[in-house]
């Protein structure tokens, strides 16, 4: 069964630091690029980040480049979010999910910046 597991997300102020994760199952994690997205309230949801298979290349959304970074360890079959200098617009429900072939979308990690 393909699972996808998302954590770490929190409460934070602007200008601070997160790490999130997402942990994968039931399928060749090492196979497939993955890509983050996030879902304010009201709002489409976004992609943010991808890397390719084997994190060889990234690619970041306008909106996050400089500030986050994308990144996986398939031993652990995890890729990761390093999220810097937050803002408030970046409070949202974080998911992720593969490039190709997407599966059903996780709980996703609340992410809330606040001052």
């Amino acid at each position: 069964q393909v699972q996808l597991v998302e954590s770490g997300g929190g409460l934070v102020q602007p200008g601070e630091s997160l790490r999130l994760s997402c942990a994968a199952s039931g399928f060749t994690f090492s196979s497939y690029g993955m890509t983050w997205y996030r879902q304010a309230p009201g709002k489409e949801r976004e992609w943010l980040a991808r890397i390719s298979y084997n994190g060889g290349r990234t690619t970041y959304a306008d909106s996050v480049k400089g500030r986050f970074t994308i990144s996986r360890d398939n031993a652990k079959n995890t890729v990761y979010l390093q999220m810097n200098s937050l803002k408030l617009e970046d409070a949202a429900v974080y998911y992720c999910n593969r490039d190709t072939n997407p599966t059903a979308w996780g709980q996703g990690t609340q992410v809330t910046v606040s001052s």
